[in-house]
């Protein structure tokens, strides 16, 4: 009983560390305030448990059943320092809130407000690009991470559980529903230094940038 009590405390006192140390690492640009890194939680606000889709079969069927889900690039643990997880869009939007108290996913008006602010679509990708590190692949066009929003190219889970274009493109989901199966998002390429809006199936996974409230 002791033991359990103790890794419970421990599991706790990480997590709260964990997230901490997030919502310390934000950025002010206009009258936004941003995370600097990907959202990176396994629970909701209120304590439940996100499932992890660990393989193919689990990312289908939570999107299937519009159930959420997150899970690491690869399904490996490696990638969740730079590129925090990926998740579909049921759980971007599950009224339990799968941001931090305080923070919310960003909508595609708040998104579109970030990037005029930053000079349009043409040119705010690279600016909101990380630029000295080797994570986004040559040539990182634009790259110059001016107001230190660090994006990394976190690559995309496809429906059927496949993934694609770690340190190619970042890919983030808005709040904002474009009908019942699909909903708005943001992309970042290292081909370009554009950001391009377009609405994709929720059942898709993206990254999660947050925003204060």
């Amino acid at each position: 009983m002791k033991i359990t009590i103790l890794m419970s405390i421990a599991v706790f006192i990480t997590l709260g560390c964990s997230l901490r140390s997030q919502i310390e690492n934000t950025v002010k640009i206009g009258e936004q305030e941003w995370m600097v890194k990907n959202l990176n939680v396994s629970k909701f606000r209120n304590g439940d448990i996100i499932p992890e889709a660990k393989s193919r079969e689990d990312w289908k069927k939570a999107g299937n059943e519009n159930q959420p889900a997150w899970c690491y690039y690869d399904n490996d643990p490696v990638n969740e320092a730079n590129y925090g997880k990926l998740y579909n869009w049921y759980a971007v939007s599950d009224p339990r809130g799968i941001t931090p108290e305080g923070w919310h996913v960003p909508s595609d008006d708040e998104w579109q407000i970030l990037i005029d602010y930053l000079g349009g679509e043409k040119v705010a990708g690279g600016k909101m690009k990380e630029s000295v590190s080797k994570l986004w692949k040559h040539p990182n066009k634009g790259a110059t991470n001016q107001f230190g929003l660090t994006v990394f190219g976190g690559g995309v889970r496809y429906i059927e559980g496949k993934f694609n274009d770690l340190d190619d493109d970042a890919y983030f989901w808005s709040s904002t529903e474009y009908d019942a199966t699909h909903a708005w998002y943001r992309i970042l390429g290292y081909s370009f230094s554009n950001v391009y809006k377009y609405y994709y199936d929720k059942r898709y996974g993206f990254s999660v940038r947050c925003i204060k409230d």
